[in-house]
């Protein structure tokens, strides 16, 4: 790895962005460490990093600082990992316009918006590698999960058209497939669940209510959870092989999944999900 490569990461207030910002850095690359709020950008500078205020939900701010970025960069950006979102729970039907519209700008359409900066400057450098941070339920689907998963199906989907149409350009495509991996994740989610989710008024309450308490149990782990040290190598192997793969799962649940999605029929895959999705 050159030291002179940079790399502008979203999502760095805690979790897998910090955690691959914090890593990178010590490994020698330019990070541009971003996050949403003032006082984390602060908390990301005293740590050492460099760090931008970057709202995905705000396009003036995602211009503002990617000329920044720019500008700290001289001109030349190698990489970009687009990590920040967040998922939103609560069944299809109870969601109202403003949490599908809040979720989809922040982990789909910002970060497009975002990745379409970078591919110019990328093109005249004839190289450059684009990572998205998707997740197993960019494979899968699960109950009480359907914008966040929605989101995620959607940069899949943007992530493959991306990589045909960047084909012979030096810009390559890879996605990072995690299942549960120990951050602030769940806890976003619950948060973002309470505001816009009328428990008491669903057909779901009392599945909502076992769901709450699993969410709330402390020391509450998913099976198979790793921590978010655990994405770093897949994006160091997308960052620095010469030929990166278009996919990298993280954790053994996204393996068995995306087997088992291969293998199954539908209504057997369904009926693993809703056992999956109750537990």
């Amino acid at each position: 790895m050159k030291k002179n490569h940079s790399i502008l990461i979203t999502g760095c207030s805690s979790g897998i962005g910090y955690q691959v910002a914090k890593d990178l850095s010590e490994r020698g690359y330019q990070v541009i460490a971003t996050a949403r709020k003032s006082e984390d950008v602060e908390r990301l500078k005293q740590q050492g990093l460099f760090s931008l205020q970057l709202d995905l939900e705000d396009s003036t701010s995602i211009s503002s600082a990617f000329k920044a970025t720019l500008d700290y960069t001289d001109g030349r950006l190698h990489s970009v990992f687009n990590n920040g979102a967040y998922g939103q729970a609560g069944a299809v039907e109870d969601l109202p316009r403003e949490a599908l519209s809040k979720q989809f700008e922040t982990n789909v359409i910002g970060t497009i918006e975002l990745t379409n900066l970078a591919i110019p400057i990328m093109r005249n450098q004839n190289q450059g590698r684009i990572i998205f941070n998707s997740s197993v339920l960019g494979l899968i689907a699960l109950k009480f999960r359907g914008t966040y998963t929605a989101s995620k199906f959607a940069i899949e989907g943007f992530a493959d058209t991306l990589r045909l149409e960047l084909h012979g350009s030096g810009i390559h495509i890879s996605l990072i497939e995690p299942g549960p991996i120990a951050t602030k994740f769940r806890a976003n989610s619950y948060t973002m669940y309470q505001r816009y989710v009328d428990r008491d008024a669903s057909i779901f309450r009392d599945e909502y209510i076992v769901s709450e308490k699993r969410l709330l149990k402390k020391g509450a782990a998913a099976p198979f959870t790793l921590p978010a040290s655990s994405i770093t190598p897949k994006v160091l192997h997308a960052l620095e092989s010469k030929t990166p793969k278009t996919r990298y799962y993280v954790t053994k649940p996204t393996y068995a999944l995306a087997y088992l999605k291969r293998m199954l029929s539908q209504r057997a895959l369904d009926k693993l999900l809703l056992k999956i999705s109750d537990s």
